[in-house]
């Protein structure tokens, strides 16, 4: 078996640039570790409250969407709830998830409400 040391240099070559800029990669490693236990300390609805309850706990929602769904009986309606800080998903009138909200555009996740 023979090895061509030229496409596999070639291939490395991103990544000798990407340890040049190190200090912004960990710093950008540490800022995601940070979100993640913030909004892993973040109160969020929980699955099977209605409603009523999350608004009673939680208050009104900064936006409220339009439901989707429905069109067949087996395609239940889903609500969703846009609050500053999270995204609360119904199935019906019952929490199925909630999510925390992006900080930022670059940070994958629902979008923050505006």
């Amino acid at each position: 078996m023979r090895i061509r040391l030229l496409p596999l240099l070639l291939a490395l070559a991103p990544l000798a640039s990407a340890a040049a800029s190190e200090q912004t990669t960990i710093r950008s490693d540490v800022l995601l570790i940070e979100r993640v236990q913030a909004s892993a300390a973040l109160q969020l609805p929980t699955r099977g409250m209605s409603m009523s309850q999350v608004e009673a706990r939680f208050g009104t929602p900064a936006q409220k969407m339009e439901p989707r769904g429905g069109q067949k009986p087996q395609w239940p309606v889903i609500h969703r709830w846009n609050y500053p800080q999270f995204t609360v998903y119904f199935e019906r009138d019952r929490v199925i998830n909630a999510v925390a909200n992006k900080a930022t555009p670059e940070e994958i996740g629902p979008k923050p409400v505006r």
